[in-house]
This record gives C-alpha cells, structure tokens and sequence, in this order.
C-alpha cells in the first residue's frame, strides 16, 4: 500500500500541475476583452515581459554605492537615494483610490497612448519604478510605446502665476452626486496629463524657448481652454509624487529668473490686458528679458483663440480681480541709511541691513531696490519681508513670497511701515556691539516719536 502511495505521488502531482495550468489559462481567457475590429490586437502579452525582465540585470543597471556611516543620501537627487535604491522596483503600493473606482468599466476601444517620462539628473532607482509601475498596472494593448527623455534641464493660481493645489469646496462637494466623475480645473500642475497626439500638436505642443522649470504649466492651461479644450482631473487616476527639498539641477540664470521669463511669455501671450495684474504681483518682472514671442502671438491668432476676459469669466470666476494694479517701487530709506539685503556666500538666505544707500552707474543699487504690492507685501526679486513671530523684538527676514500668508503683509501709514497681523512697526534695535553699523531690523510696539521707525519710500 505504501509503494502504491508512492508510486501515485509523481501522476497525481502531474495532474494537479496541469490543471493549475488549464485553470489559469481559462480565467486568464475570460478577463481578456475581445477586441473589435477598430481595436488593434497587442502583439506583445502580458506574459512576453517575463524574459527579457528575467535577463534584466536590475543591480548592475542600478550601479548602486555603498553607503558610508555620514554619507548625505539627499546630497545628489534632493530625495533619500540611499532608500530609493533599497526599494524593490517592483513592488505593490496600494490603491488609494475611491472604492467605486474599482467598479468602473471602460471602453475596449480606447486608443493606445505614448507614455513620455521627462527627467533630468534621476536616480536610476525612480526611473526603473517608474517603468515597471507603468508595465504592472497597464493593460498592454493600451500602451503604444514608453519613451524616456533627458531634457536637460491642486488646482488654483493667483495673479503672479504660482501654482496652488486647493480642496473643493463642501458646496462643491454637495453636488457632485459620483465622486468618480472628472473634475473641471483651470489650471494643471505640469506635466501630467493626457491629452490626444494630433490635437497636441494642432495646439502648438510647448513653447519651446521657456527654459529648464516653472510657468509652462499655466501658457498650456490657458492655450487649452482659450482655444476649444477643457482641462479635467480624473480623482480614479494615481500618479504618485516625490516632493524633493530642492531642485536637484541647475538653474544658469538663477531659479526666480528662470521662473520669471517663462511666466512673463505666459503673460505676454496670454493674459491680453490683464497681464498688468501680473506685474503688479512681480514688479521686478517688468525688467527681466523673455524673448521673441511673435510666433507664439501668430499661433494664438491662427487658432482664434478667445480673450483672457473671456477665460476668468467662463473657467475661473473665483479669481478676483484687483481694484489696484499700481506699483510703488524704490528705496525704503532712514536718513541716509537704506534697506539692504545682504546675501552672504554659500548662503541660500538673504540677512536684512540697514546700509549707506548707494548708487551704481546713476542707478540705486538693487539689494536697496524694494516693491510695494497691491497684496500688501513688501518684495525684492521673489522673496518678501516676513517676521519669524508676532512679539515685539522679532526679526524681520526675507522669505519666499507666498500670497495671502498674514506675516508678509504691511502697510505704511505715514512715515511708519506697520505689520498688519501683530499691529507692530518697523524698526531697528542696537545688537551686537552696539554700533551704529550692528542694526538689527525687527517689529517693535509703535512709537511716533522714534526715528527708528521713520520711513521713506523713494521712488527710483
């Protein structure tokens, strides 16, 4: 009995394995979509990918270091490599989608997408994940090809063209009566999206001479809607995000620069008469060369595209419109001393000093140069004056500008610039060894009667 036992052991096993076989098989079978005659039949399956990911020699690819006790693994991506690489590529993550995302069923004649990953200076870690994220959870007759770029280089806005992410309101919330439907946006976050090849191309694809990062993002929302499209976020669509520490390449003509001409075309082009809300916001923008447009002015024109009135009065209704635009700009002097911002090298951060005011080649120097806005903030270049707290004796430091952040914004009344959250004013206060030249700049209770605290724009 126990030699027969054995002798069924190796047939018994047989069997089982090929009906494991035939039931994959035939379940596989049943999932897959028939296709019609417009829907073209992948040449490739599903399961054509496990060799060549087989023969793939992942770590070699990867070139991973050996890290070292005090090694910075932010140092060269401005994210953690050294946990990027000890992440498997692949991987599952999980669905944080709605569940009625799961339920949805699409169209078998949905048309086969090129995927374009731009990068520049990556880890070769995300790059891998990201392709084998692609593979994993795509249907293979939906994707045309995969295509890798080194290019060397939410949604709301307001009017100085900085990107927001903002929740839906609960009234908005109210009537969306299938949270899976897509969502009407004015403005996209930039480099993710789809959109269909021939129409890409019909709207001009990208403009060309923006250089390296930032403002793209907001001349292809406008162009989209001015010019016959609609922009919709999809809430049953995931891509997920590393937000890094710092951009991790560089900028030749400085990041705000960069950042500057890109938007100042966006506004050029675009924004028609009310680009002059723009410079309101970026006063030093006004200054800052951005190119030849008149092939991007031609494209607007041979589309016939619609006005940017009709864009705010259509798709963004929410954003108000200034009843001021002017601009004050100039040197905030005390006697013969001026604001200065003093950059210190190898210092990302600029120090606050009250200095001889100085003039270069007849024009004031522009460390002195400072912009009132219609926001109530006080700016030179990108960054704004703001307190580290509401007490009296705080600093006052140079920040990146954010609208609407209460601790950037001040008014002056009279001779006096007062900071409006904490209602305290302007001042300078004697540090260090007590010098004329060791002024801190801070907030102090206000004081008519202390001519530290004595203002003077002068318009340059």
């Amino acid at each position: 009995m126990r030699r027969l036992s054995r002798r069924l052991v190796l047939p018994i096993f047989g069997v089982l394995w090929i009906t494991v076989l035939l039931f994959f098989w035939v379940t596989k079978k049943k999932l897959e979509v028939p296709t019609g005659p417009e829907v073209q039949t992948p040449k490739i399956s599903d399961g054509d990918w496990d060799d060549p990911w087989d023969q793939f020699d992942e770590r070699r690819y990867l070139n991973a270091k050996k890290w070292r006790v005090g090694d910075d693994p932010y140092k060269l991506y401005a994210f953690n490599q050294r946990e990027s690489e000890r992440i498997a590529s692949n991987r599952v993550v999980p669905d944080t989608r709605l569940f009625r995302c799961t339920l949805l069923v699409y169209g078998a004649d949905l048309p086969p997408t090129s995927i374009i990953i731009t990068f520049h200076n990556e880890a070769r870690s995300t790059l891998l994940r990201t392709v084998r994220s692609i593979l994993n959870r795509t249907p293979m007759n939906l994707i045309q090809e995969i295509i890798l770029v080194d290019d060397f280089s939410n949604d709301r806005f307001d009017w100085s063209l900085h990107f927001q992410w903002e929740q839906l309101t609960p009234e908005q919330k109210a009537r969306r009566l299938d949270p899976t439907e897509p969502i009407r946006t004015p403005i996209i976050a930039g480099g993710l999206f789809v959109m269909d090849k021939s129409w890409f191309d019909y709207l001009g694809k990208y403009d060309t001479d923006m250089d390296i990062w930032g403002g793209e993002n907001f001349e292809i929302s406008f162009r989209v809607w001015m010019c016959g499209g609609s922009l919709e976020i999809v809430p049953c669509s995931r891509v997920g995000h590393v937000f890094r520490k710092k951009h991790p390449y560089i900028f030749p003509d400085g990041n705000a620069n960069t950042y500057i001409k890109n938007t100042k075309r966006t506004a050029e082009v675009w924004m028609d008469e009310y680009k002059q809300y723009y410079y309101a916001s970026r006063p030093f923008a006004l200054e800052r060369p951005f190119g030849n447009i008149e092939s991007r002015r031609n494209l607007r024109k041979n589309l016939q595209c619609q006005s940017f009135k009709w864009y705010l009065e259509n798709v963004y209704p929410e954003l108000r419109v200034p009843k001021d635009s002017s601009i004050q700009k100039g040197s905030i002097r005390q006697r013969q001393k001026c604001l200065e911002a003093q950059k210190q090298k190898d210092q990302e951060i600029s120090n606050l000093k009250l200095s001889p005011c100085v003039k270069t080649e007849g024009k004031d120097a522009k460390s002195q140069i400072w912009a009132f806005t219609y926001t109530q903030q006080i700016l030179q270049e990108e960054l704004c004056l703001s307190v580290i707290t509401l007490f009296p004796g705080a600093p006052v430091v140079l920040v990146l500008c954010k609208n609407g952040d209460k601790r950037q914004q001040w008014t002056k009344t009279g001779s006096r610039i007062e900071h409006m959250a904490s209602h305290l004013c302007l001042d300078t206060d004697m540090f260090g060894d007590g010098t004329e030249t060791s002024r801190e700049v801070v907030v102090n209770p206000c004081e008519s009667s202390l001519m530290s605290q004595h203002w003077d724009l002068v318009s340059s």
